[in-house]
């Protein structure tokens, strides 16, 4: 199989391109990457040269790039391709309605013209707004956005439905909880709170810190997509989840002590704009449908998450002062600067 990844350098992208070299090896990988700030072709060292892994630059809005890859002969796209933090789609949205919803149009016209058999749609909860208390998002949960980021990214799971509905098309689409695990860009809260414990830097908390996720290890979340390349029905849309709500202070406490560091670098800041309060996943339809489920608990998936972004000091360090992007002008040219 001919599987097109689009954002393969990024966290979750890099962290699938992996996989499937190691569980598929059969099948051609092509991956797909603008090379944004958080694109890092460091992420797939150990894969750039398999005989069946290739990289192509560039921008899923790009329309005759995108044209000309997919009429190669892809069978299967992964879109992993998106702007995704929320702080800087309250910033500016406009790279993100392009990436996330113009570039989702591309692609879905790339693969209706030439006859692609799947196409996953990787999504976000986050489409699903805030929860109160008590409840969990299912596949039939209203959408209700509440930031720019998550606005775009609902914008394009609703084209993907809507080219199914309409032309037949063999889409499905995939909304997860927040990840976490190797080569997460230090933005992110849990590589963000470890590297600054690391460098003895505050740990900067939201609020009041008491904003509740569902946490899943990237691992689990790659894994779940290689289940629904494999078996998913078309049309549908699957949750994933790890069944492990916790509180974002929580989260920064635990990470703390694992670290054996004191909780006195704390700092409350204030709060994001329309921070929602609770996301938390229903994703009993892909266990009981497709008879997948999470590997990883959460406390030992955390600890050797902080064990990696100790062993890879030279990574995060990179990435933190920009090191990283000398090596995208020295081999690719210059980067893209969204």
């Amino acid at each position: 199989m001919k599987i097109l990844i689009t954002g393969g350098c990024g966290f979750i992208g890099s962290n699938f391109v992996s996989f499937m070299a190691e569980q598929s090896p059969a099948d051609e990988l092509i991956n797909l990457d603008k090379l944004t700030y958080a694109g890092n072709p460091e992420n797939l060292s150990d894969v750039e040269a398999l005989p069946h892994y290739t990289f192509v630059r560039g921008d899923i809005c790009d329309r005759p790039l995108v044209e000309e890859i997919v009429s190669s002969g892809v069978d299967c796209i992964v879109n992993f391709a998106a702007e995704s933090h929320v702080d800087r789609s309250i910033q500016d949205a406009s790279v993100f309605i392009k990436t996330n919803v113009e570039g989702t149009h591309v692609l879905l016209e790339a693969a209706r013209t030439h006859g692609v058999s799947r196409f996953v749609q990787v999504s976000t909860d986050e489409v699903y707004g805030s929860l109160g208390p008590a409840g969990y998002f299912t596949e039939k949960s209203p959408l209700s956005p509440n930031s720019p980021y998550a606005a775009s990214k609902t914008g394009a799971d609703l084209l993907v439905r809507a080219y199914c509905r309409t032309y037949g098309f063999p889409g499905i689409i995939t909304r997860c909880s927040n990840n976490y695990g190797p080569y997460q860009f230090p933005e992110k809260l849990i590589p963000l709170m470890i590297t600054n414990a690391m460098e003895g830097k505050e740990l900067p908390v939201y609020g009041d810190g008491l904003n509740v996720r569902d946490w899943i290890h990237v691992e689990d979340h790659c894994r779940a997509i290689g289940v629904v390349i494999q078996h998913g029905t078309e049309g549908e849309v699957y949750n994933i989840g790890g069944n492990n709500e916790r509180m974002n202070i929580e989260i920064v406490r635990q990470i703390l002590k694992v670290m054996g560091h004191s909780e006195d670098l704390i700092r409350f800041v204030r709060d994001r704009l329309g921070h929602d309060r609770r996301y938390a996943i229903d994703s009993s339809k892909i266990r009981k449908e497709l008879g997948w489920k999470d590997l990883i608990a959460f406390e030992s998936g955390l600890t050797d998450t902080v064990t990696w972004y100790t062993e890879h000091g030279s990574w995060w360090k990179r990435v933190k002062t920009g090191e990283y992007l000398k090596y995208y002008e020295a081999t690719y040219g210059r980067r893209s600067e969204t």
